[in-house]
C-alpha cells in the first residue's frame, strides 16, 4: 500500500451525512444555474469543497470516493501535500512573469525533465501551454510550419479540444461541432484503431482525394479518451509510424488524457515502443494547475521568435507543481497505476461474468472503461447514465465517455481497499437495475 502523506482530515471511504444533494449544495447549484454557461455538462449535483487523496468532500460534509480525478487531472491525488507545498513556496516568490518573454528556473527545469523523458530518438524541445486544446492548436501550427503542408488526418471518435483548430480535429460528438462551422479546412477523419481504416487511408484516400505529399500530420490518441477509452488493434500505431515515414508526414500523439503515468507508463505510446514526432500534454502534468506542453523532436521545433507564444503557458507556479508531480509519478505512482489498474480490470472482469449488462473492461493502467449493454447486447447509454448518477448517491464519483461507457480514471494514489469499495458499490447498483 502506498504511504501517501495527508493531513488525515478526510476518511478513506465514502461517508454520507446528509440526503443528497444537501441544503448548501442545492443553494449553490441554484445560484450557478442563473449565471454560468449552459454549455457545461454537469450530471449529478456534486458541489466540491475540498479534496484529499482519492476523496472529495462536498459543502455539506458528505465524502465521496473519486474515480474521476477531475477528468483524469489530479494524478497525484487531491491536494498532495508536497505539491501544495511547492505551489505555496513558488507563489510566495513569483506568481507570473511570462516565459515567452523572460526566464525563470522552474520552467527551464521542467523543460529539461520533459525533454529528457520524451520518447524521441534524439534531442527534444518543449513549448508550454495552458491546456490540452492549446497544446493541440500549437501542434497544428508547428506541423504546418515545419512541413510546409496543409492537410491533417484525425480519427472518428477523437477528442482534441474545443477551440477551433482542436475542434476541427475532434470527431467525438456532433454537439461539439454543431452550429460552429466553418471549421479549419484540410482535416480528414477516418475510423480509429483498426488496420482496415489504415488500408482505406493508403489504398483509397491517398489515391483519390488526399495527396499524401500534402499531408502535414496524423493526429492520434495512443488510447482514445472521450471516444470511449478505446485501445487500438495490435500494430495499429506501428503502422501509422510507417505511413508517416513513407510519406514524410509527422506523427503527433495526443497524450492529454493518457499521459503522465495514467496508463502505467509515463506516456501511453511507450506501451507500443513507437516514437512519435510530437506529443501533446496537459491534464495530469501539474496535479490540477492549468498547464500543457508540446514535446517535439528538436529538428522540428524550429519556428522563429514570435511565430508562436503564450502569456500564461508555463506559469512559474504551475511549473513548480509539475516538477514535483513528475517526481512523485516516477517515485511510485506510475507503478501503482499499473498495479491498481490490473486489480481494477480483474474486478470488472468478474462483474462482466456476473452481469450481462456490462462488457469486459478495456484499457491500460488506471485508464479503464466498460460499456453498459441492453438485453440484446447493444450499447445502452441510458443505463450508463443511470449507473453514473446512482453511483453519486452511494458516494462514488464516476464519469461516462463514448456512447455508453463508464470510464475509471481515479487519482493514481488509489489503493486496493478503495478499488474494492468502488467495485462493491458498482456491484450493488448492477444488482438493482430493472
Amino acid at each position: 500500500m502506498l504511504n501517501i502523506p495527508t493531513n488525515g482530515s478526510l476518511p478513506l471511504t465514502p461517508s454520507l451525512v446528509t440526503p443528497l444533494p444537501g441544503a448548501k449544495a442545492k443553494a449553490i447549484v441554484e445560484r450557478d444555474r442563473t449565471v454560468t454557461s449552459p454549455s457545461y455538462t454537469r450530471s449529478y449535483p456534486l458541489v466540491a469543497a475540498r479534496g484529499e487523496g482519492c476523496m472529495i468532500e462536498d459543502v455539506d460534509g458528505n465524502v465521496f470516493l473519486d474515480l474521476t480525478a477531475g477528468i483524469a487531472v489530479n494524478n497525484t491525488g487531491h491536494a498532495h501535500p508536497e505539491v501544495v507545498k511547492a505551489i505555496q513556496q513558488q507563489a510566495a516568490n513569483l506568481l507570473h512573469m511570462s516565459g515567452t518573454d523572460f526566464y525563470y528556473e522552474p520552467m527551464v527545469e521542467l523543460a529539461e525533465k520533459l525533454a529528457k523523458r520524451a520518447p524521441f530518438p534524439n534531442q527534444a524541445r518543449v513549448f508550454f501551454t495552458n491546456s490540452g486544446a492549446e497544446s493541440n492548436e500549437g501542434a497544428i501550427k508547428l506541423a504546418r510550419y515545419y512541413t510546409k503542408r496543409s492537410h491533417l488526418i484525425a480519427f472518428l471518435g477523437a477528442f482534441h479540444g474545443r477551440t477551433y483548430g482542436a475542434m476541427s480535429l475532434t470527431g467525438s460528438k456532433v454537439v461539439q461541432r454543431k452550429q460552429f462551422a466553418p471549421l479549419l479546412p484540410g482535416v480528414t477523419h477516418i475510423p480509429y484503431g483498426t488496420h482496415e481504416s489504415l488500408d482505406y487511408l493508403e489504398q483509397k484516400l491517398f489515391n483519390t482525394i488526399l495527396p499524401p505529399q500534402e499531408v502535414a500530420a496524423i493526429f492520434v490518441e495512443a488510447i482514445q479518451g472521450e471516444g470511449g477509452y478505446i485501445v487500438p488493434e495490435n500494430g495499429f500505431l506501428e503502422r501509422i509510424r510507417g505511413i508517416c515515414d513513407r510519406y514524410g508526414i509527422l506523427m503527433i500523439v495526443d497524450e492529454v488524457q493518457s499521459g503522465m503515468g495514467r496508463t502505467g507508463r509515463l506516456f501511453a505510446i511507450q506501451h507500443w515502443d513507437v516514437m512519435p514526432d510530437i506529443i501533446t500534454l496537459a491534464k495530469g502534468i501539474a496535479s490540477g494547475l492549468p498547464l500543457g506542453a508540446i514535446l517535439s523532436r528538436s529538428e522540428i521545433m524550429t519556428w522563429q521568435p514570435g511565430s508562436h507564444a503564450t502569456t500564461f503557458g508555463g506559469n512559474p507556479v504551475a511549473c513548480a507543481a509539475a516538477n514535483v508531480t513528475l517526481r512523485l509519478l516516477e517515485d511510485s505512482l506510475i507503478e501503482n497505476s499499473h498495479q491498481m489498474g490490473e486489480l481494477l480490470q480483474a474486478g470488472l472482469t468478474k462483474l462482466a461474468q456476473q452481469f450481462n449488462c456490462i462488457s469486459l473492461p478495456r484499457g491500460k493502467g488506471l485508464m479503464v472503461a466498460v460499456d453498459l449493454l441492453d438485453a440484446n447486447g447493444n450499447l445502452d447509454p441510458g443505463l450508463r447514465d443511470r449507473i453514473v448518477d446512482q453511483a453519486f448517491y452511494q458516494g462514488l464519483l464516476l464519469l461516462g465517455c463514448g456512447k455508453a461507457a463508464i470510464r475509471f480514471c481515479p487519482p493514481l494514489v488509489i489503493d486496493s481497499d478503495q478499488i474494492q469499495i468502488a467495485l462493491k458499490i458498482l456491484t450493488d447498483l448492477l444488482k438493482n437495475q430493472p
